[in-house]
């Protein structure tokens, strides 16, 4: 570089900075393009990285495939959630579990009646349990003392009354050829007894004792019959002794299953679902001590003491399942009035009438209304749903069952409709 000439001027300070602030301008517009353009690439990664088609990454990926020599093409999409292959696969394979499980529940259906029957006897011996420990004593020592009383209960029961009803069963069975006798005078029993020979049959069948034969397979049935009763009947009473102990650690477990913004109210319907079940139980033993107590004191007065006590027990142990029960027992005790004496049976058969209506209107309801407050249609409908399902057991659920549903949709889904 040389010298300027020595007079010269040299360059212009203001052309300069107007060229230096040029170039800045232009830089500055070069880095705003180039921002925008990484914004824009930026997006465009983003919205094909959203829909999987992001070509840039697979045509990467097909390259490295086949630069490793395994070139089987571009691969397709993913399998669509509502294909109908997807939806047919999986909702088969969800149909074949589902009947595996049923199939599973129902090879266990009788150790899980009773679970339910002494869960059923738990909730219902609960009540008890609670009056004592209010009363200061502890839930372990409460649940021994209720357990004692029952137990003593039924040892008092057995000792006493079982001799009785099998000394007046058997009297039940001799006198039977002379009711069989009495009932062929009955035209329209000839009748049929000519065509079918019903009375020639039923009376060899009873002084054989055949017809227990017939129904358990002979001795060895009978036997097994009675072990397993008696089997059943231990596991009842030691369910139903860990399930009392344990109900509130029970119903803990339970209620923390439900979110805790809704906890307390899952606590008191589930509570309260509990305390009529417990209710329902307390209220049938009583309606059926009722029924029972009624028909021991009717029969001796009516004439046939030498019965009372195994009808009346029949008639309270029938009494306890809903609908039926009660007519039931009313058509065993009226058809032996009939067979022993007609005037007898005449006055069975009002007796029980009368009866009936005074337990329908006014025993049961004050025994019941604080536990299963629900119309008389519902409870013929539970109660057919549950004999229909498992018998005496489910017929007796049924009841409360029913009672426990109305409460349900009483206070969540009508509250909820309503909110609305």
């Amino acid at each position: 570089m040389t010298d300027p000439k020595p007079g010269s001027s040299g360059p212009d300070p203001d052309d300069e900075a107007a060229q230096d602030a040029q170039e800045a301008a232009e830089q500055a517009e070069q880095a705003a393009a180039a921002a925008a353009a990484a914004q824009e690439s930026a997006e465009d990664a983003a919205r094909q990285h959203r829909h999987g088609s992001d070509e840039g990454s697979k045509d990467l990926l097909l390259d490295t495939h086949r630069q490793a020599g395994d070139d089987f093409g571009r691969q397709g999409p993913p399998l669509k959630h509502h294909s109908p292959f997807y939806v047919g696969f999986f909702g088969a394979a969800g149909a074949i579990l589902a009947i595996w499980l049923g199939q599973q529940i129902a090879s266990i259906s009788s150790i899980l009646i009773l679970i339910i029957v002494a869960m059923f006897l738990a909730v219902g011996l609960n009540p008890w349990v609670e009056m004592l420990v209010r009363r200061g004593l502890k839930r372990v020592w409460a649940v021994l003392v209720v357990i004692v009383v029952v137990l003593m209960a039924l040892a008092l029961f057995v000792l006493a009354i079982v001799p009785v009803i099998t000394d007046q069963v058997n009297t039940i069975i001799e006198r039977a050829p002379e009711w069989f006798d009495q009932l062929r005078n009955n035209n329209t029993i000839q009748q049929l007894d000519e065509k079918y020979d019903i009375l020639g049959r039923a009376q060899q069948m009873i002084q054989d004792g055949g017809w227990t034969e017939k129904v358990f397979g002979g001795v060895l049935g009978v036997g097994l019959a009675v072990i397993s009763a008696l089997l059943n009947t231990f596991i009842i009473i030691v369910l139903m002794l860990y399930f009392l102990a344990s109900l509130p650690s029970i119903k803990r477990a339970a209620y923390r299953l439900a979110p805790s913004s809704r906890r307390e109210r899952v606590t008191d319907l589930g509570d309260q679902i509990l305390k009529n079940f417990g209710g329902y139980v307390s209220g049938a033993f009583i309606v059926a001590l009722a029924a029972g107590i009624s028909s021991l004191v009717f029969l001796f007065i009516v004439g046939l003491g030498e019965y009372a006590v195994a009808l009346a027990v029949v008639v309270a142990l029938l009494d306890v399942i809903p609908m039926i029960g009660a007519t039931l027992g009313a058509i065993v005790v009226t058809a032996i009035g009939f067979a022993t004496d007609p005037k007898i049976g005449l006055a069975c058969l009002i007796f029980y009438i009368v009866y009936q209506q005074f337990e329908n209107y006014v025993i049961y309801p004050r025994v019941m209304s604080r536990s299963v407050d629900i119309p008389g249609s519902l409870i013929v409908v539970a109660a057919l749903v549950g004999a229909a399902l498992l018998g005496v057991v489910g017929a007796l659920l049924a009841i409360p069952t029913a009672a426990a549903l109305q409460l349900l949709l009483k206070e969540v889904f009508v509250r909820r409709q309503e909110a609305r």
